[in-house]
C-alpha cells in the first residue's frame, strides 16, 4: 500500500496540522510515514501545503509530482493544483469556498461543504478534520478511528475539550464521502 496525500489551503485553516495528525495516525497504524510542510512567511492567509506519504514499504521521496489524492482547502489552491493529481486519483474539496474545480478524467471528486459542518457544529476549526474525514474514508488509508485516535494523543490535554466536535466533524465528512461512492 502508498498513498500520496496533497493539501493545500490558506495559513490559519489547518492544513500543516491535518497533515501532521494524517502522518501521526499513518505511524501508529504501523506504516511508514513522511510529511512534508511547505507554508510561506505570512502567519495567516499565505499559502499553505503538505504532502503526505504513507507506505508499507520504504518511503523513497517525501514529495510526489501526482499524488494518488488531494484535500484542497480554497479556490486558489484548487486553481493552482488540482490538474497535478494523478490518473485516478481522489480529490476532496472543500465545497464551501470552491465554486468550480478543473478535475482531470477518470478522476473522483467528493465535494465537502467543510465550512458548514463546522458551522453547524458550532467549531469553526473543525473544518480540516471534516475533509479529512473523507479523505479517510476516500481513500480506506486510515480509518476514522485511528485519525480520532491519534487526535487525541497528538493535543494538548487543554485541547481535549474540543475532541468531541472533531470527532463529529471527521464522521460527517467521512459520511459524505461514502455517500458519493
Amino acid at each position: 500500500m502508498r498513498e500520496e496525500l496533497f493539501m493545500a489551503g490558506l495559513g490559519g485553516q489547518g492544513v500543516n496540522l491535518a497533515g501532521q495528525l494524517v502522518g501521526r495516525a499513518g505511524m501508529d497504524a504501523g506504516l511508514n510515514v513522511s510529511w512534508f510542510p511547505i507554508y510561506s512567511p505570512e502567519v495567516r492567509g499565505g499559502s499553505s501545503t503538505c504532502t503526505i506519504v504513507l507506505s508499507d514499504g520504504r518511503v523513497g521521496s517525501p514529495t510526489s509530482e501526482h499524488p494518488s489524492s488531494m484535500v484542497l482547502m480554497d479556490t486558489s489552491s484548487a486553481e493552482c493544483f488540482a490538474g497535478n493529481l494523478a490518473e485516478g486519483g481522489l480529490l476532496i474539496v472543500n465545497s464551501s469556498l470552491i465554486r468550480h474545480v478543473p478535475v482531470s478524467e477518470g478522476c473522483r471528486l467528493i465535494e465537502i461543504p467543510a465550512n458548514q459542518i463546522a458551522a453547524e457544529i458550532g467549531n469553526d476549526r473543525t473544518v480540516n478534520m471534516a475533509l479529512i474525514g473523507a479523505w479517510a474514508a476516500g481513500t480506506g488509508a486510515l480509518t476514522v478511528d485511528d485519525v480520532a485516535r491519534s487526535l487525541r494523543e497528538m493535543l494538548p490535554e487543554r485541547h481535549h475539550v474540543h475532541m468531541p466536535d472533531n470527532q463529529l466533524a471527521l464522521e460527517r465528512g467521512a459520511q459524505i464521502a461514502r455517500e458519493a461512492d
